[in-house]
């Protein structure tokens, strides 16, 4: 090699060998610090001087210490290590053509990082070498391709390194060895998916986007064989949290769909992996997968284009309209998708019932994707996408969820309602059979389809949509989410139906009634309301009360055909509830019907007492509200005296226990509204009035606190409103039981009796005999004067009021009996007031 220098770089190389002589000897010193200085002094003569050595001579004298320098990349000093490799490194930056001294660098590179064990235990001289290494297959391109073998297995041990650094660097020297040698590293490539697998979960980000960056390059230059491996690897790498990582991903796997030599048996294992891309969190992720997906979908119409020529020159418009803000496919994207369904659909609906629920998130949006790009080839998927749907709509996760029924609207929009109706009807009908929850599912995913389907195709169906919701196992379901989809599915029919609602009015107010008595504690209130404005909207009727004046008719009369069944439990009995307090006025116009079933489910004989309790609590509420109600068109006079005798008093007999006390409580309380409201006139108490009033007496000695107030305040509207009904003999039945009600342990009733007996001593007839009656007065005097000196002043100035009332009866006797029973009184001041005014009164008459 020597020969080819000229003499002046001869005399140069020569001069350098004589002066570094004695150190390149002392390279093979036993001292190690001899071996130290020999190196630094080496490099600071070759590489440091001022004035530069030619390529030529460099190589030289490379050729002179090659040997003795590699032997020292084993010194046991890792001193004397670092300064060797960084000996060699320089050398190699400057001399031209390093072929020549490979069969040197190799096996030695090979002893300190190919072996089985680690050999070299500094990481940083690990890296150092990994970097030479790249920096000589650089400089020596395919002619390091002899070396393939040894290049392998080094890389084999470095890409699994325990230093990042080194793994790193590893990968970016397989990516240049596979540019350099393609043709032997196609050969080779597949013995380093293992360890790069083994890297593709590090905990650093930046290993594992190199690892996919150079998994994408090895596959790419190998057979691609492989790809079966490490496709599942690759899927788990679309979770990962770093974005960097999943955009290298995304860009690994368009590169194999554009190029890799069999990708076509592969479209359906790698079109998953890029599509996941199609819904990541980050845009720029999104906009690269979209990117890529129309390069693969451009590419393979071209391929194809044969067989796609007519679909691209006849291309149609579709008939269906998308809210997805995206664009449509392009035709190559579309078809590609549309021929790997069948083997991606399935897998993708088994993942979103897996266990983790990051997988179920990306499950979910791919199926999203698929649906988007197949459109109206889904049809031919529908029996088995449904089921997917039906139990991925379960899911606790609200997003898995949302993307479930963006995917039943897409799927709505690409598939004609004949399709989907005739598959999700039937199931709807046995799932409400057999269970709530699967009844929830059906209708939640039948309302998305119905939102996204062509209106004009879904007309002809609506009589059958609208039948199977109406059905009972359906719409009597009380689970909450099934209410809320029952609601949405109604919803959607109406806005789909238009001025088609008319037809199916009936049946869709029915359904909404449903919703409306079985919702959960009102929490659909706001919405039901909505869609009832809805449907009285699309037949164009002034407000939802025309909605009650069409249909409440048919509504009672399809309550009627069971009513004499119902227990509490019963779901009509809320409908019934519900239908009455909602309908308003339109109620009174029905009065006949709505009768007829309060008397069948208030019979004290045959129904439960908490059934009958619900029906006084509905009574009582039309009773109180009335004019707006039930007395609206003056149509309940006719009813009254029936509610008094057929519901109020036979409810009102004594029985033991506790629920029938709170029977007996709400029937006076019924008694009370409809007395209330003034709806029992004194000719229609007349009728009754002999029993009523035997029943009330009964129930002012009630156990009950509630039962002994209501009663109370019954008597005194009665004895207000239907005063010339009492004759003497009932007025003289009635006080000794409410003097008993004065001694009562509670304020509140002894001060409501004392309202009670001022309407009493008001309702004695002009004509009252007080001779013939004087004991019974007597009585009564007595008995309140008692309590004029009750240690409660409200009740002395309320008894004082009685009093002053009862005197208009008869002063003199009551002036008689306030006399005698003066000086017992601790407050002597009532008495005086009583007797002033008991003389005023004699005075003016």
């Amino acid at each position: 090699m020597a020969a080819d220098l000229s003499p002046v770089e001869k005399e140069t190389l020569e001069a350098l060998l004589q002066s570094l002589q004695r150190d390149i000897n002392c390279l093979a010193d036993d001292n190690r610090g001899t071996r130290k200085r020999a190196l630094e002094k080496i490099s600071k003569e070759v590489f440091s001087k001022k004035s530069k050595l030619s390529a030529s001579v460099m190589k030289t004298f490379f050729e002179e210490i090659l040997k003795p320098v590699l032997k020292l990349f084993s010194d046991p000093t890792e001193k004397c290590r670092e300064l060797s490799l960084q000996m060699v490194t320089e050398f190699a930056k400057q001399v031209a053509d390093m072929s020549q001294f490979l069969p040197y660098i190799i096996p030695t590179v090979v002893q300190r990082l190919g072996q089985p064990e680690l050999v070299e235990p500094c990481e940083e001289i690990r890296l150092s070498t990994v970097e030479m290494l790249l920096s000589v297959i650089e400089i020596c391109g395919e002619k390091v391709g002899v070396y393939i073998d040894d290049l392998i297995k080094i890389l084999q041990r470095t890409l699994v390194d325990p230093f990042h650094d080194v793994r790193k660097e590893s990968c970016r020297c397989t990516n240049v060895l596979a540019a350099a040698v393609p043709e032997q590293f196609y050969f080779q490539a597949n013995s380093l998916v293992t360890p790069l697998l083994k890297s593709l979960s590090h905990q650093h980000s930046k290993v594992r986007v190199s690892c996919i960056q150079t998994l994408g390059i090895v596959i790419s230059y190998g057979d691609g064989k492989n790809v079966d491996d490490v496709v599942s690897h690759l899927a788990q790498r679309t979770f990962d949290s770093a974005p960097t990582v999943r955009a290298a991903l995304t860009g690994v796997i368009g590169d194999w769909l554009l190029n890799l030599r069999d990708r076509y048996s592969y479209f359906h294992k790698l079109l998953p992996l890029l599509m996941t891309g199609l819904s990541d969190e980050m845009p720029d992720i999104q906009k690269q997968a979209r990117q890529l997906m129309e390069k693969v979908g451009e590419q393979f119409a071209a391929e194809n284009e044969d067989d796609l020529k007519d679909k691209m020159d006849f291309e149609e418009i579709p008939d269906y309209k998308l809210s997805t803000g995206m664009t449509r496919p392009s035709l190559g994207c579309r078809v590609l998708v549309q021929r790997n369904l069948s083997k991606i659909l399935p897998a993708a609906l088994r993942d979103m019932a897996d266990w983790t629920a990051d997988t179920r998130v990306k499950a979910s949006s791919l199926v999203y994707f698929l649906l988007f790009y197949a459109e109206d080839h889904t049809t031919q998927h529908m029996e088995t996408l449904l089921q997917g749907l039906y139990k991925a709509s379960l899911d606790e996760n609200e997003q898995v969820v949302r993307q479930v029924v963006s995917s039943a609207e897409l799927v709505g929009s690409f598939v004609d309602p004949a399709v989907f109706c005739k598959l999700a009807l039937p199931h709807l009908k046995s799932a409400a059979g057999s269970s709530a929850t699967g009844c929830s599912s059906c209708l939640l995913i039948l309302a998305a389809l119905i939102r996204g389907c062509n209106p004009e195709l879904l007309k002809p169906l609506l009589k059958d949509v609208c039948n199977t919701i109406s059905l009972q196992d359906v719409c009597c379901t009380e689970q909450s989410s099934c209410q809320q989809h029952l609601l949405a599915t109604v919803s959607a029919i109406v806005d789909k139906a238009g001025e088609e609602t008319g037809a199916h009015s009936f049946t869709l107010f029915y359904v909404l009634i449903h919703v409306m008595a079985l919702q959960p504690q009102g929490s659909l209130q706001r919405e039901v309301n909505v869609v009832l404005t809805k449907l009285a909207s699309t037949q164009r009727l002034e407000s939802v009360s025309k909605l009650y004046e069409n249909h409440i008719q048919e509504f009672l009369e399809k309550l009627k055909k069971n009513h004499t069944s119902w227990t509490h439990h019963s779901p009509e009995c809320r409908l019934f509830d519900v239908l009455l307090s909602e309908s308003g006025p339109v109620v009174s116009g029905h009065l006949t019907d709505a009768m007829d079933i309060f008397t069948e489910c208030l019979d004290s004989h045959k129904k439960d007492p908490e059934l009958r309790l619900k029906m006084f609590s509905l009574l009582s509420r039309l009773l109180m509200n009335a004019s707006q109600s039930v007395e609206s068109k003056n149509a309940f006079s006719s009813h009254s005296v029936t509610v008094v005798q057929k519901l109020v008093i036979p409810n009102c007999v004594w029985q033991a226990g506790r629920t029938a006390a709170a029977v007996r409580s709400a029937a006076i309380s019924c008694l009370w509204a409809l007395l209330n409201s003034n709806l029992l006139s004194s000719q229609d108490a007349a009728q009754v009035m002999k029993d009523l009033l035997t029943q009330l007496i009964t129930c002012l000695d009630d156990h009950n606190q509630t039962t002994r107030l209501v009663t109370c305040k019954a008597l005194q509207r009665l004895l207000v409103s239907c005063k010339d009904t009492f004759n003497v003999d009932m007025l003289h039945q009635i006080y000794p039981e409410l003097l008993k009600r004065m001694d009562d342990s509670s304020d509140e009733i002894r001060v409501v009796v004392t309202k009670t007996f001022l309407a009493y001593f008001r309702a004695f007839p002009s004509k009252y005999d007080h001779d013939l009656y004087k004991l019974h007065l007597e009585a009564m005097f007595k008995g309140l004067l008692v309590h004029l000196d009750d240690p409660t002043s409200s009740i002395q100035e309320a008894v004082l009021s009685v009093l002053k009332e009862a005197a208009h009866v008869q002063p003199l006797l009551l002036k008689e009996q306030v006399e005698s029973v003066r000086h017992k009184h601790r407050v002597a001041r009532y008495c005086e007031e009583l007797i002033t005014h008991c003389q005023s009164l004699t005075a003016k008459s």
